[in-house]
């Protein structure tokens, strides 16, 4: 039996990478990380960190653009490793072209066989991500549309499951849908289709999901919870609440790099409300099956570490914000509400 974690080992599991404080279990920390900046202009915003593996490819990739008498994509600068970066190449001056470039490419290297545990077949999402000048700014994306994007913070887009190999911040939806009544509070908890392309068999939290391209927040949550949940769309409208946001950066077993915003969400079940009206239900196949469970032993599992371990974090949040993890009772408290909003140590990429 694997041994109980606390919360604080739980936040460590998922937010696992610092570039101030290299972790000593994951062999890749040791590798020397490249800025990935938007475009070649020394005040150009860093968008990602590209590991050696990936600067070999883009390296490739601009030789291969030369034998076919064609502009490289790719501006790799710098003359001393400490120094280098990469960036779309200056003529690539639009969101559309951006994201051209980036599909074609992403798509070349799944159906070459390249990074096939990240974009392989299998692992393919088919789903577009945004992708920002300022991982913290406003989401303005404008779609479909050429222009030149100086003031926007849209900058691009691309297949979510490719962000990874270029360290993008990617951003999420998660809701905690929970009974509270004189019994106690019971939180609807799923379990993971076996067939998912990430955790199968994991616990999950209520709804869950990525913002593609293009959609709000909330409305990402309509749509999951439809899809997901076979949750109505008036309810969810009705009922949701936005309480905040978490973040972590996660550095996979394979050393990919997955910083990621969640927007966090709330479904408080009416005492009065008729209780099918709120019953989650599988729909989609992404969701095996949805158990309503009370907290004593939502949290039990937890330290099992049988949850995806982002959606642990988004628990943690949803117990502190409950009342069930305070200063009091948690050593750790300090540590675990700063680690639940990082940053990413972005001003150091």
């Amino acid at each position: 039996m694997a041994p109980s974690r606390t919360f604080l080992d739980l936040i460590n599991i998922c937010d696992n990478f610092h570039i101030d404080r290299p972790n000593a279990l994951n062999q890749f920390d040791a590798e020397e990380l490249v800025p990935f900046t938007l475009t070649p202009l020394p005040k150009s915003p860093v968008i990602g960190l590209i590991r050696p593996v990936i600067l070999v490819q883009l390296r490739n990739e601009n030789e291969r653009s030369r034998d076919k008498q064609l502009p490289p994509v790719w501006e790799i600068g710098g003359t001393e490793p400490s120094k280098l970066r990469v960036s779309f190449a200056s003529w690539l001056v639009t969101p559309a072209d951006r994201t051209d470039a980036m599909n074609e490419l992403c798509e070349r290297w799944r159906d070459t066989g390249l990074f096939e545990d990240t974009i392989g077949p299998k692992k393919w999402r088919k789903e577009s991500y945004p992708v920002y000048r300022d991982p913290f700014g406003v989401h303005d994306n404008v779609q479909g549309q050429q222009f030149i994007d100086d003031k926007l913070n849209y900058a691009f887009e691309m297949e979510r499951a490719a962000a990874a190999l270029f360290g993008i911040v990617t951003y999420g939806v998660h809701m905690t849908i929970y009974r509270d009544s004189k019994d106690g509070m019971k939180i609807w908890v799923p379990t993971r289709a076996k067939t998912k392309q990430t955790w199968p068999g994991y616990l999950d939290n209520s709804v869950a999901g990525g913002i593609p391209s293009g959609i709000p927040p909330f409305e990402a949550v309509v749509k999951e919870s439809m899809e997901e949940a076979n949750i109505t769309e008036d309810v969810v409208r009705k009922h949701v609440k936005a309480v905040g946001a978490v973040s972590y950066f996660t550095r996979t077993s394979k050393g990919w790099l997955q910083p990621e915003v969640e927007y966090v969400y709330e479904l408080a079940i009416p005492a009065d409300a008729d209780p099918v009206l709120f019953t989650p239900k599988p729909l989609d196949g992404e969701v095996e099956s949805f158990e309503l469970l009370p907290v004593n032993q939502v949290i039990e599992k937890m330290r099992e570490a049988l949850f995806k371990p982002n959606c642990a974090v988004v628990l943690i949040d949803f117990f502190i914000r409950h009342g069930y993890i305070t200063p009091d009772t948690e050593p750790n408290y300090v540590e675990i509400i700063t680690r639940l909003h990082g940053r990413f140590d972005h001003e150091r990429w």
